[in-house]
């Protein structure tokens, strides 16, 4: 049977592998000899499971939006990650991870973020678990997401601002394997999306597959059946999405929706649509479709969105690019505003930015009366207050 998930070598089609300086082929190889044993185990499994219950609050609820429904003519559930213990999906990988490295006796936990999402979580997780934490972030993103870098501090965490290149995720993320690469011993590197070297894009995905077996169990219980006509999620790297699609990923009844970051528009120039931009290329250790130049270098991506900000994509969206599994839409910065403000305003949910741009792909889609349409709300909108406010002058 064809399968669209990873196989053995660490690819999906022809995108993932592991492509990584010698100094971290040790550790990349013991993580990949390591992780699905560790995941597979009873004790594993049931820790992760009783921290996703009683600390994070999983499940997350599956949510019947019936305005937004009635506004797209078809039945729209919200699958609200935004109500995770700190504000999105990323915990869900952060807990996991961390409890990884504690198996490999690794004790300092460094990581890299964008929006601050991913690096509030880890230094969440950190503090729970007694670990020291280092969050590497871009300079232009510290000064959009001051809330996140603050909550950071607060949990304990050492921030660190990144001052090169764009100064955003992507720069982020080159610091934070420096690092790796300085200190390959003692520390474990939490990859905070489905991006880099196998095996972390499967072991991300895995970690965030707990929203489709949720999203399963749950459409079950409001719909009597246990599959949507449509998921529709964002994506940068794609952890979110990689959750969301996870269990119904071969199933082809499922029509998949991925909304990337048009920015001000694809032909701009400014624009961090990298599967509608982007060429096949290696970036953080995985061969993937990248935003680059004729001579092979990297472009600097732009969004509105912090979180989507990234030149790459996971190898998994890739290949579901690539093999016509899903569809994928470019959601420039003022859909994604207005898609926002439109849940806010219908809805009472105020989503993150990166979340909007699922949104503004429902307008984008013709949906039947009878369509059954799950989307995932990855984050809430507290981080981008600042942002939104702008557009309400």
């Amino acid at each position: 049977m064809k399968t669209y998930q990873v196989n053995q070598e660490g690819y999906y089609g022809e995108f993932g592998g592991a492509f990584i300086p010698e100094i971290l082929h040790r550790c990349v190889e013991e993580l990949r000899n390591s992780y699905l044993r560790i995941m597979e185990s009873d004790g594993f499994k049931q820790e992760f499971d009783t921290l996703l219950r009683d600390y994070v609050g999983r499940p997350s609820p599956l949510y019947l939006a019936k305005r937004l429904s009635e506004k797209y003519g078809c039945r729209i559930y919200l699958k609200r990650e935004d109500l995770n213990h700190t504000g999105a999906h990323k915990i869900n990988n952060a807990i996991g991870q961390a409890l990884i490295a504690q198996r490999m006796g690794k004790n300092r936990i460094i990581a890299e973020t964008g929006a601050g999402q991913h690096g509030v979580a880890t230094a969440t997780v950190c503090a729970l678990l007694g670990m020291e934490c280092v969050v590497y972030m871009g300079k232009t993103d510290v000064e959009r997401q001051y809330v996140n870098v603050q909550r950071m501090k607060m949990l304990g965490a050492k921030v660190v601002p990144v001052t090169c290149g764009n100064m955003t995720l992507k720069d982020a993320t080159n610091e934070a394997i420096r690092d790796w690469c300085c200190h390959p011993a003692d520390t474990y590197y939490i990859i905070g999306s489905t991006v880099g070297p196998h095996p972390y894009p499967d072991m991300v995905a895995r970690l965030q597959s707990v929203i489709s077996k949720e999203i399963r169990r749950q459409l079950a219980e409001h719909e009597g059946r246990d599959y949507p006509d449509y998921l529709i999620a964002c994506i940068g790297g794609g952890s979110n999405a990689a959750g969301t699609v996870y269990h119904y990923i071969d199933d082809e009844r499922v029509k998949i929706v991925l909304a990337e970051a048009g920015g001000k528009g694809i032909g701009t120039g400014l624009s961090a649509a990298t599967i509608q931009a982007g060429l096949p290329g290696i970036i953080h250790g995985s061969r993937t479709l990248v935003m680059q130049d004729e001579d092979g270098q990297i472009l600097e991506p732009y969004s509105i969105s912090a979180g989507l900000d990234y030149p790459g994509v996971g190898p998994m969206h890739a290949n579901l690019a690539r093999q016509h599994r899903a569809t994928v839409l470019a959601v420039n910065d003022d859909e994604a505003v207005r898609a926002a403000f439109e849940l806010t305003r219908l809805e009472g949910i105020i989503p993150a930015l990166e979340s909007a741009h699922a949104l503004g792909a429902l307008e984008k889609v013709n949906f039947k009366p009878e369509d059954i349409v799950v989307l995932t709300v990855s984050g809430r909108g507290d981080k981008d207050i600042d942002t939104y406010l702008k557009f309400m002058q």
